[in-house]
């Protein structure tokens, strides 16, 4: 997958542990874990504006977009 989850880079930047972050975000521990891991194929845009709110930190310092090798673009939308 080309999307990369950074969300253990700003747990450990603000000095916060998983477990208060799931406790804000109102989620378990469990599914932050796999949302860290990247282990998901989505994220409600309610919980990741929570995380956001509670790390003060945008979207894209949670994600990050990596080109998977071999991707090619071609303009032409397929």
């Amino acid at each position: 997958m080309a999307i990369i989850v950074r969300l253990d880079v700003m747990l450990a930047l603000r000095k916060v542990r998983s477990r208060e972050l799931a406790q804000f975000v109102g989620i378990t521990e469990s599914n932050l874990s796999l949302l860290k891991s990247g282990h998901v194929r989505g994220v409600r845009f309610e919980t990741l504006s929570r995380i956001c709110e509670f790390l003060q930190c945008q979207p894209g310092d949670l994600l990050a977009y990596v080109p998977d090798d071999g991707t090619t673009h071609d303009g032409d939308g397929e």
